[in-house]
């Protein structure tokens, strides 16, 4: 499984979209990568995740 690229997330939404940590880290990806978007960082996208890397994360953080 690809690591996600939390660097690159903060970078956005911390300097580039200047929000604040509460704000960023209460956002969906999915939120995120609109925003971005709607500031022009076209190359921001979101994927869907498959089931199986859905199910290694539950397992990994089941809260």
């Amino acid at each position: 499984m690809k690591k996600f690229p939390w660097e690159q997330a903060m970078e956005i939404g911390l300097g580039r979209l200047r929000l604040a940590p509460q704000d960023f880290w209460r956002m969906t990806l999915a939120e995120l990568a609109a925003a971005a978007r709607g500031v022009g960082l076209a190359h921001a996208r979101v994927s869907a995740i498959r089931r199986t890397d859905l199910e290694a994360l539950t397992r990994r953080f089941p809260d």
